[in-house]
């Protein structure tokens, strides 16, 4: 069964998307995505600055 999951505080920073949620432990977790087609980039990060970070200095191969 597949894990729907609520974002809130979403910001875009160039292609990347960092967003925060809760995990299935009630656990703030943040992630960073990059949107753009064929990049497939995304991590999880325990604080806000890390996936800010990894969006400001992500380099998109696609």
């Amino acid at each position: 069964m597949p894990v729907h999951r609520r974002f809130r505080d979403v910001i875009r920073i160039g292609p990347v998307q960092v967003a925060t949620y809760f995990d299935g432990h009630g656990r703030d977790k943040h992630t960073a995505a990059c949107s753009a087609p064929g990049c497939g980039f995304s991590a999880d990060y325990p604080d806000r600055s890390g996936a800010e970070l990894a969006a400001r200095t992500h380099r998109c191969k696609a």
